[in-house]
């Protein structure tokens, strides 16, 4: 992946990996949760693939971050990676895989509401500000219609909120990492990140119990199946296809995994486990994939433009 000049394939490929194999780890966690508890299964995810970047990094005679940076991969990842997909992985106990992936996908409308210093700009612009108002009505209209017309757990609702509260907190925690790569690859950051989360979902593991009564004896083939899939094709083919995608393509192109994830999270879930899904909740998909759409036009329309300087 360092030639200057990529082939097609390794690009096609790399796109599939975060359209594709992004959208699948949301079913991948309802299989780990079969017989793993959350934060256990996200626990050994994020170790597991830490451990493996940083053996390669080191293999590779390169040095941790210094320690200005260190500290800042160590709290993003934990935010991102525990505060964020490890939420997401509870919630995944009383809404489907579809639904999760559908509230995620509002990461972007978020960042906008966060990122405080540009507010000016993208409260001027009509096409951020229609697209946050169509795409927080999708929000409202989905944990209206989407999630309480299909659930009957009384949790859903707060499962549903807490994983919106999920995405808010991997939006601030990719923000601490800003202008903090250091001398250090994108690799050996991202295993500082995932080795923080793997220790930090070790101590909520140890205050929640969730050790108490769990035996990897007891784990099924399903759940082994999904973690696996969850450490080797979720954070390590599709992570490191994201971060060399980033790197020889357009942000504003690489993004377009924000439309496609919740589309096969949804179509994987309907088709593997039977999750329930009706037309109100494709309709609020719409509702929220045009809102992030209408967000972005301003960065489409500026690229479109330097193409053509």
């Amino acid at each position: 992946m360092t030639n200057k000049t990529p082939s097609a394939f390794l690009v096609a490929f790399a796109f599939f990996a975060i359209y594709v194999v992004w959208g699948a780890t949301y079913l991948a966690v309802i299989y780990g949760l079969k017989t793993i508890p959350p934060f256990i299964l996200v626990g050994l995810r994020y170790a597991a693939a830490g451990l493996i970047l940083m053996a390669w990094c080191k293999i590779k005679k390169e040095k941790l971050p210094k320690w200005k940076y260190l500290w800042r991969h160590a709290l993003s990842g934990t935010m991102m990676l525990v505060g964020g997909t490890g939420m997401i992985a509870w919630a995944e106990q009383y809404i489907s895989s579809g639904q999760a992936a559908i509230l995620v996908a509002t990461e972007p409308l978020i960042f906008l509401l966060v990122d405080k210093k540009r507010w000016p700009e993208y409260f001027s612009n009509k096409y951020i500000l229609s697209g946050l108002v169509i795409g927080f009505t999708g929000i409202f209209l989905f944990l209206k219609l989407g999630v309480t017309e299909t659930n009957t757990s009384s949790m859903a609702i707060i499962a549903s909120v807490v994983v919106i509260i999920s995405a808010l907190i991997w939006v601030l925690g990719s923000l601490i990492t800003k202008d903090a790569k250091g001398d250090s690859s994108t690799v050996m950051n991202a295993s500082v990140q995932l080795i923080s989360a793997g220790i930090a979902c070790a101590i909520i593991i140890a205050i929640k119990g969730e050790y108490i009564g769990f035996s990897f004896g007891k784990v099924s083939m399903e759940s082994w199946g999904g973690l696996l899939f969850l450490i080797v094709m979720g954070s390590l083919v599709a992570y490191l296809s994201f971060i060399w995608l980033i790197g020889i393509k357009p942000p504003a192109v690489v993004s377009t995994h924000t439309y496609v994830n919740p589309v096969v999270a949804v179509l994987l879930g309907w088709l593997f486990i039977n999750e329930p899904v009706n037309g109100q909740q494709l309709l609020c998909l719409l509702i929220i994939l045009v809102g992030i759409l209408l967000v972005n036009v301003p960065g489409y329309m500026k690229k479109k433009q330097e193409i053509s300087a």
